[in-house]
């Protein structure tokens, strides 16, 4: 969800938004000043409004004044702009997480899976009953981690429909590649791109309400995914929302699915053979199991895409 956003703004501006995670918390927490006065349903569709405002108030009055100094004033502008969200967030709410929990609907599991060693293994939906559970194993799938799944897509879909098949994503696409042009045609460019901008931090902040009830809404969570998301634009292909989607699902398994192994380098050369021994060079890292060095693989894959294919999975290579 948050690549998507950092991915339109990229894309039709050419802005690397270092600030966009910021956004992000942003939204969880003004989603969480709204939810006692409308509810979260109304916040849910408010916050992202009103996060998007301050993203096209900051592109019209702050980032186009250093846009035609290039790319580095535009990241030295967003890197400063998200330590001035952070402090104003700790002033305003605090540096300790404040409780946005989840509304009823929300709450619970959206099915069990319930392994069992003579039935083999099935699915639930909702709750399964307690007495299913006592002679099998259960795993439940939070609701609130369904709706994250559902939202996510039906905004790349949205995206991807805006922007290729409709007159306003034609518009946007043209004001980047031939802004004269579109400009002789009576459109304001820089009002398309300010609009761009903010709706890419509208899609942030969508993500920051739904992060917020589903993990913890607290200074910090900017931080967390902070890096990730630039990670997956990379790795996908910067500009190519496809890539970003392609390059969110392949991150999220790599962080994932090795905290499952305890195999390491040194447990495969002992199965074909060879001797590894603590006098072995490089024992320390040979027995470092592959769920230890889960957190870096994402890193190390961005690396290798940098080095063996710049232009990411899906990306384009400008010339």
């Amino acid at each position: 969800m948050l690549s998507s956003g950092l991915t339109l703004i990229f894309s039709m501006m050419g802005v690397l938004n270092f600030a966009h995670a910021s956004f992000y918390m942003v939204g969880a927490y003004v989603a969480y000043a709204l939810v006692g006065v409308v509810g979260f349903w109304a916040a849910l569709l408010l916050a992202p409004l009103m996060v998007g405002l301050m993203g096209a108030g900051f592109e019209r009055f702050a980032l186009r004044r250093v846009h035609k100094f290039g790319h580095v004033p535009e990241l030295l502008i967003t890197f400063g702009l998200s330590y001035v969200i952070l402090e104003l967030v700790q002033l305003v709410w605090g540096r300790t997480a404040v409780p946005f929990t989840p509304p009823e609907a929300l709450q619970g599991s959206a099915f069990t899976i319930i392994s069992s060693p003579t039935q083999g293994m099935s699915f639930a939906l909702g709750k399964a009953a307690p007495e299913l559970c006592t002679a099998a194993l259960c795993s439940t799938f939070p609701v609130t981690r369904a709706f994250m799944m559902f939202v996510a897509l039906l905004m790349l879909l949205a995206l991807w429909l805006l922007l290729t098949r409709t007159r306003v994503g034609l518009v946007i696409q043209a004001s980047l590649t031939h802004p004269e042009m579109v400009e002789s045609l009576g459109h304001n460019v820089p009002r398309v791109l300010m609009l761009v901008f903010g709706s890419g931090c509208a899609l942030a902040a969508l993500a920051g309400v739904i992060g917020g009830i589903t993990f913890v809404t607290e200074p910090n969570m900017a931080a967390i995914v902070g890096s990730i998301i630039f990670v997956v634009v990379v790795v996908g292909g910067i500009g190519s929302l496809a890539g970003a989607f392609v390059g969110s699902i392949v991150i999220g398994l790599l962080q994932t699915l090795p905290l499952t192994v305890d195999a390491s380098l040194a447990s495969a050369l002992t199965a074909i053979g060879f001797t590894v021994t603590p006098d072995t060079p490089g024992y320390p890292v040979l027995r470092l199991a592959l769920k230890d060095v889960a957190q870096i693989l994402p890193y190390l894959l961005m690396v290798l895409i940098l080095i063996f294919r710049p232009k990411g999975l899906l990306g384009t290579r400008e010339d």
